[in-house]
């Protein structure tokens, strides 16, 4: 199965992932590209594959992608190699995109299932000014993708409420993905 877990910045889904894949060893995490700088505590191909815009152009010009999207002036991607590997594995992959790729990624493999991390608007920017990942201008880039990013929510399969308590929607996360691993 494909589990595709999209949120607006700050909405928590990174943190959901990471606690996924901690407690259910048949998931493996789908490492998307990106031409975005490495932050201090990622890791090339474990967080992302870190790629120059040249060889990211490449990789659009080859079709290489199953879904890429320029965000906040950075491309990100889903390489077409990375699901395949899984497809006949014994692992579920887990996907960590936004709103736009994962619909993309629902159109290529209609058998994906979409969660949508929702926050309210409010405290998704007094998340995103807490982490201090990103200048003031990053910011207020993030903030008007927000509203176009909630208001595709209703295309999606599943929406697990991340405003007041994350361990919560850890486990509604881990119930939807264990709904469809039986």
């Amino acid at each position: 199965m494909l589990f595709v877990i999209s949120a607006p910045s700050g909405a928590g889904k990174t943190t959901i992932i990471k606690e996924l894949l901690k407690s259910m060893p048949e998931l493996a995490f789908s490492v998307s590209a990106t031409t975005r700088k490495r932050r201090e505590n990622e890791t090339d191909g474990k967080d992302y594959h870190f790629i120059s815009v040249e060889e990211f152009s490449k990789k659009i010009s080859n079709e290489e992608f199953a879904e890429y999207e320029e965000v906040h002036g950075n491309y990100y991607g889903t390489l077409k190699s990375e699901i395949e590997k899984f497809i006949n594995g014994s692992k579920h992959l887990v996907f960590d995109v936004d709103v736009k790729g994962a619909i993309s990624i629902k159109k290529l493999y209609p058998e994906a299932v979409l969660i949508f991390v929702d926050v309210p608007v409010d405290e998704l920017m007094k998340r995103l000014k807490n982490r201090k990942t990103e200048s003031d201008a990053e910011i207020e880039k993030r903030a008007s993708r927000i509203m176009l990013e909630i208001g595709m929510k209703n295309k999606f399969d599943h929406i697990v409420d991340n405003s007041t308590n994350l361990d919560e929607a850890v486990r509604n996360t881990k119930v939807i993905i264990e709904k469809y691993n039986k």
